[in-house]
């Protein structure tokens, strides 16, 4: 990097952590960000400085967009169960030779009085609501995506939130209830209690915002079936929080400054 050149970070995100990151760093003096979201929500709130909406073709293409764009570090600050562009981040990064961080909400832990029932996949989960029997009312928050999962599932009623409208295919009773976090228990409780809930199906996405739909779910003596979030590629060092993830990339950018001898003749 040529001197007096700001140092270049491309945040993956989309998620609150995300914009909250991009906060933190847009006043970072020598560096210069860029957000990227993929465009699956019709009106993402955008973080500050500069944002680009839209995938990236695969390995390849970010691959090369890191290298046009002389990305100095990457941070992966998806959803934890973007699983596909965390693993497309970790190949194009270790091709272009560009430093990659993960931050990652940790995942949720049941306490006592929950009836958690972990699965591994959206096909398990519907699976697991077959084997209840009967006629179960489903709040189903795993979002819009995936729900041909559950279509199959004729005997179930499901009550689905999402930010925008799910497409088919998706089950043959469903109610959809379009709404953006953060929840409050008081209005998750209402939802369980006016639609007659009798069983919870979540991802474990983590987080304080929409986590009042599990203390509602204990109190209400609901089990919640919880699909269990993919591992973090393997190498890629993890950070909880986006004040550790800025910090991370401060240090980055302090190997940059010009003068710092640290930079010079890095690879």
């Amino acid at each position: 990097m040529a001197r007096n050149e700001k140092a270049r970070l491309l945040i993956l995100g989309g998620t609150t952590e995300a914009r909250r990151l991009a906060e933190l760093l847009s006043t970072e003096e020598g560096l210069c960000v860029t957000s990227s979201l993929a465009g699956r929500v019709a009106r993402p709130s955008l973080p500050p400085g500069e944002v680009r909406i839209g995938g990236f073709g695969g390995v390849e293409g970010l691959g090369r967009w890191l290298t046009e764009h002389r990305v100095d570090a990457l941070i992966d600050a998806t959803h934890p169960f973007a699983g596909t562009i965390s693993f497309h981040a970790a190949r194009a990064a270790a091709t272009a030779h560009v430093p990659l961080l993960a931050l990652r909400r940790p995942s949720w832990v049941p306490g006592p009085g929950d009836d958690w029932r972990p699965v591994g996949s959206l096909a398990e989960a519907a699976g697991a609501l077959a084997a209840l029997g009967g006629r179960p009312r489903v709040f189903l928050t795993t979002g819009r995506m995936g729900l041909a999962a559950f279509a199959a599932l004729d005997e179930a009623w499901f009550l689905v939130r999402s930010v925008d409208a799910p497409e088919p295919p998706y089950p043959a009773r469903t109610e959809t209830l379009l709404d953006r976090g953060p929840f409050t228990l008081d209005g998750e409780r209402e939802i369980l209690r006016r639609h007659r809930i009798d069983v919870l199906v979540t991802k474990d996405s983590g987080g304080a915002a929409t986590a009042p739909k599990l203390t509602a779910a204990r109190e209400a003596g609901i089990p919640v079936i919880v699909v269990r979030r993919p591992a973090v590629p393997a190498g890629v060092p993890v950070v909880a929080t986006p004040g550790e993830a800025a910090d991370w990339a401060a240090d980055r950018v302090a190997r940059q400054l010009p003068g710092d001898a640290s930079a010079e003749g890095s690879g």
